[in-house]
């Protein structure tokens, strides 16, 4: 069992907790689960802010925001110097913010690798100054972050407390998990000391698929108790919602993978009451 310490303490700074949702895999829900989470959290009266770092912005169409209105994006703050309250826009959703993507967030790569502290941009830019008091205001910020390893997920990384991995339940899963482990333990050894496993949930479960409760186990064993006990089903509704610009949570509550969410944002809770105070 590898062990990345998600009983660590939390250390002090502004805001609420920072949780990079990533994956370097496509395909395997992680903006579904970044949306229908931070959903379920303001759901339950916390205060909510969603990063979409993902160039492809398929968070900021997700939660209903259209191109045109996006005015100050998160390209801006992490690349123009806009503070971090100029780019928050209010979803149709009481209680979650958004600070969207656009295309300009596709040369950021480029751009960063000739930067200064290319590594530590959105940390720096989120805390700093007036970003910082803006930050002051949510419970929780969570970060959805590219399909790749790249220097955009790696910035999300250094500017998160903790990371949160979607894995689908299919055949490869242990190996892009692996890799995603080496990738964080090196972030926490050259950037991040106080990086934490936030957890690992199963994604696109199809209990009549025998492998799907083969890699379940699997994980299980290889990861132990930072496996979620919540598994997100295979559902169709989780994958119409976004062409409604809507999460699936508001789209239709009471389909099985909004009820999956919901109990994945309460037993995120409960981990997060194990925590040590610093």
């Amino acid at each position: 069992m590898l062990s990345l310490g998600i009983d660590g303490k939390r250390r002090k700074r502004h805001g609420g907790r920072i949780i990079a949702v990533a994956n370097q895999k496509g395909g395997v829900g992680k903006t579904t689960t970044a949306i229908n989470l931070a959903t379920a959290l303001a759901a339950i009266r916390k205060s909510v802010l969603m990063i979409d770092l993902d160039p492809q912005g398929n968070a900021s169409t997700g939660l209903g925001i259209n191109r045109a209105a996006r005015k100050v994006s998160i390209y801006d703050v992490l690349m123009r110097d806009h503070d971090l309250g100029e780019a928050l826009i209010q979803t149709a959703i009481p209680g979650l913010k958004l600070v969207c993507s656009t295309v300009d967030l596709a040369g950021a790569e480029l751009e960063l690798v000739s930067a200064e502290e290319r590594a530590q941009r959105l940390r720096q830019s989120l805390r700093d100054g007036e970003s910082g008091e803006a930050l002051d205001a949510f419970d929780y910020v969570l970060i959805d972050s590219p399909p790749s390893l790249g220097l955009l997920t790696l910035n999300a990384l250094v500017a998160a407390d903790t990371v949160l991995v979607p894995l689908q339940t299919e055949f490869f899963a242990l190996e892009g998990l692996s890799l995603l482990m080496k990738t964080i333990e090196r972030v926490r050894g050259a950037f991040n000391p106080d990086l934490r496993l936030e957890g690992i949930v199963l994604t696109m479960y199809d209990r009549r698929n025998r492998l799907s409760s083969q890699v379940e186990d699997d994980v299980r064993d290889f990861m132990g108790d930072a496996v979620f006990k919540t598994v997100i089903p295979r559902n169709v509704r989780l994958s119409e919602a976004p062409s409604h610009g809507k999460p699936a949570l508001v789209y239709d509550m009471r389909c099985p993978g909004s009820m999956a969410y919901i109990k994945l944002a309460s037993e995120l809770l409960k981990r997060e009451k194990k925590l040590v105070p610093a």
